[in-house]
């Protein structure tokens, strides 16, 4: 379906709308909706919602640059919500949507009876950090608008975040290049200049004040996220981490494993929930 929010349109998709308990998916950098479909196919009991966040898959790429603040989208997202009628929902997110779903959290932690970050960090926690990262998302934005979609795409699926998913199927590796192909270059670039992690402001001050539910799940090949999660899970009050013998990708190199360890999780940790 598609929702408008102000002069964005959002792409959503809703699988098994007569449920009650809510878990709402957010994808990554490159993403869309289509990147949790393996996850969610098998999941009947609850219901599942897929949103593309702005500048990815069949949502809008705007021109303007202030559309794509990590603000703007927290706000678009709520408004999101309050049009599909959801509150005390697990929300659910990957790397760049990880990020999301925890600022998110962190404005909005009464709307959530719990938050699942795969592969996400709290941002980064120096400015000087932040300023780097700034100016190396400005020079990939730069390449995505000059050199083309095609040659960034093949620089993007080589880097060392992604090495493991050269041992996937061919299907699935072809699968993913699809999914960032099909992306739209303005958006990209303009994501990367608006949500990227240098232009996101730090949240690991905040971990300690959310108390909601929180189950960190990363890949132990992916070492860099390995270690934010376990500095993540100091100062979470109400933190599970587990580990899968994955990469960054872990929806992506391991469905199975990855849903499984989500709903073992919530059904132990998780009462009710009506949305």
């Amino acid at each position: 379906m598609k929702l408008e929010v102000g002069s964005v349109i959002y792409h959503v998709e809703v699988r098994n709308p007569e449920k009650s308990e809510t878990l709402v998916f957010l994808h990554g950098f490159t993403g869309s909706t289509k990147t949790w479909h393996t996850v969610s196919e098998k999941w009947t009991d609850a219901k599942i919602v897929m949103i593309d966040l702005i500048g990815h898959g069949a949502s809008s790429s705007p021109e303007e640059l202030e559309a794509y603040s990590l603000e703007r989208q927290l706000e678009d997202l709520n408004a999101l919500f309050d049009q599909l009628a959801l509150d005390n929902f697990i929300l659910v997110g990957y790397s760049m949507g990880g990020r999301t779903a925890l600022a998110y959290a962190c404005h909005y932690p009464e709307r959530l009876t719990g938050l699942i970050l795969e592969s996400a960090s709290p941002g980064l926690d120096s400015e000087q950090a932040r300023k780097d990262r700034r100016t190396n998302d400005a020079r990939l934005a730069e390449q995505i608008m000059t050199g083309g979609l095609v040659n960034f795409v093949d620089a993007w699926e080589n880097i060392a975040l992604f090495a493991s998913q050269k041992e996937l199927p061919e299907r699935v590796q072809q699968s993913v290049r699809e999914e960032r192909l099909a992306q739209n270059p303005l958006g990209l670039a303009n994501s990367l200049h608006g949500m990227g992690t240098g232009a996101q402001r730090s949240y690991w001050q905040e971990l300690k004040g959310l108390h909601i539910p929180v189950l960190l799940v990363t890949g132990r090949l992916d070492v860099k996220f390995e270690a934010i999660a376990q500095k993540m899970l100091e100062q979470l009050p109400n933190a599970v981490h587990k580990t899968i013998d994955a990469g960054h990708a872990i929806h992506v190199e391991k469905p199975a494993e990855f849903a499984t360890i989500v709903r073992e999780y919530l059904s132990l940790n998780y009462q009710g929930g009506k949305s």
